[in-house]
């Protein structure tokens, strides 16, 4: 279990998380209830919850909105990375990327096989930044995304964990932007320390 300098302010950070199904709405959206869930409890702020079908210019359409509101510092998808030809999440999503955080794929294959065993490669879970917001896209299972809230993202969000988790390095994914005249939004603004 990572450590935790609790002499450091807890900084909240703004999650939107967005379910891609066919057939869910929110009453019966069990694994966007239980993201929201946690990450209330975590202390962080739910900015937005949205449901989408598994149509990849829907699923891009709603997470480049994400990535290109301020007010978002991270986006969670949840549902459609699995192997059936409705589950298209990873091909929405990835284009987007800057850069593929390729450690968390293999961490949430890692946590996952502890529970499911090999049942674990039937998920092309995913992770990576752009324009300066981490985008997470994780199974539709709730015990999946119980794994990786709480065996990564709790503590990667949190920026009391240690050695290094990721909102301390959120002032500066925008860095290569600066100075270059980029017609881009400026560096986003560290978040709120709560």
């Amino acid at each position: 279990m990572p450590r935790s300098d609790d002499k450091r302010p807890f900084i909240a950070v703004r999650i939107a998380v967005l379910t891609v199904s066919d057939s869910r709405d929110l009453d019966s959206d069990v694994s966007g209830n239980t993201l929201a869930q946690m990450i209330g409890e975590a202390g962080h702020t739910l900015a937005e919850r949205a449901i989408v079908k598994d149509e990849i210019d829907l699923i891009r359409a709603r997470v480049e909105g994400w990535i290109a509101d301020p007010k978002i510092d991270v986006v969670i998808t949840t549902g459609g990375t699995g192997f059936t030809g409705r589950d298209v999440t990873p091909e929405a999503v990835k284009p987007l990327f800057e850069k593929e955080i390729d450690g968390f794929s293999t961490l949430f294959h890692m946590l996952s096989y502890e529970k499911i065993e090999t049942s674990t490669i039937q998920s092309r879970a995913c992770g990576g930044v752009a324009r300066g917001t981490f985008i997470f896209c994780l199974p539709g299972s709730p015990g999946a995304c119980k794994d990786a809230w709480n065996g990564i993202l709790e503590w990667q969000l949190d920026n009391r964990c240690r050695p290094c988790n990721f909102v301390e390095i959120m002032p500066r994914l925008e860095e290569h932007r600066r100075g270059t005249g980029s017609p881009g939004r400026s560096v986003r603004e560290p978040p709120d320390v709560r």
